[in-house]
């Protein structure tokens, strides 16, 4: 799932394509907007509120995206060939004479009035990578629930907006705490880094450069510079790594279903309960 770094710098792509010029060519593929036709229409801003995209359009209009696990936005030229995926999947096309956005997969797709749009972000938390991010109150709200378990504290996104799976079995790395410890058990210090890393993760990765088009295509990394002996793929301490070795400790990384997502931890390096 493309988290918060991916989710921005898929807002600055499109930005860039289509801010600042008028639609040319519109098509919501989604029952409830398939008559809709924003052309002529100057598309005014795309902008990123946590894993959510705004698009905003002359008029007082928003389309709202959400990527969840699937979905892609890909940027083409005009005479470039589409290669998202077959026809069937298109959700949206957005085109001004010098590039055409095409949504693929999109499972989230609604055109609302902007002054609207507090309806589908206003539930979100601090966004990491937002202007509104506050530490004091992503912490808060972590805390608010002290028995529940750290990993699904830190990807409910009315916590704090941004953190997807990948990040969330990182961080619970970084803070040497299994995903199933409650986060009220955490020492007093880690919380407090716990946001803190967090911020630092999702800036890191949210600068690191697109080499293509597609969302989620760039590799993401957590580690810090690797020893020679580390291979350069090795990016991530544990996240995707069951059954390999820890980089830290050199234990075999184990894997479990957190809230039906997959889950990664070292048994030796985390402490607190498991499955």
């Amino acid at each position: 799932m493309p988290e918060g770094d991916t989710v921005l710098q898929t807002a600055k792509r499109l930005h860039s394509a289509l801010a600042g010029q008028v639609l040319t060519r519109s098509d919501l593929r989604v029952p409830r907007f398939a008559t809709a036709d924003l052309t002529g229409r100057a598309v005014l801003d795309v902008s990123a509120r946590g894993k959510h995209l705004l698009t905003r359009i002359e008029d007082g209009l928003t389309l709202h995206s959400h990527l969840r696990m699937d979905g892609a936005w890909r940027v083409y030229a005009p005479d470039e060939r589409w290669r998202g995926g077959p026809a069937h999947q298109i959700r949206a096309i957005l085109a001004n004479a010098t590039h055409t956005a095409v949504g693929y997969r999109l499972p989230v797709l609604e055109l609302l009035r902007t002054k609207d749009e507090e309806k589908v972000v206003g539930h979100l938390g601090p966004d990491l990578l937002g202007p509104d991010w506050n530490a004091d109150t992503a912490l808060r709200n972590l805390l608010a629930d002290p028995a529940r378990p750290l990993g699904e504290a830190l990807l409910d996104q009315r916590n704090l907006a941004g953190i997807g799976n990948v990040f969330k079995c990182e961080l619970c790395f970084l803070a040497r705490a299994t995903p199933w410890l409650p986060i009220g058990l955490l020492p007093e210090r880690t919380r407090a880094l716990l946001v803190t890393t967090a911020k630092q993760l999702l800036e890191a990765n949210r600068d690191r450069p697109v080499r293509t088009t597609t969302v989620g295509a760039r590799p993401r990394t957590t580690t810090a510079p690797a020893p020679r002996a580390r291979r350069p793929s090795e990016n991530l301490w544990v996240y995707g790594r069951a059954r390999r070795p820890c980089l830290r400790c050199g234990t075999p990384i184990r894997s479990a279903d957190q809230d039906t997502r997959p889950t990664y931890w070292c048994p030796n390096c985390q402490a607190g309960p498991t499955p």
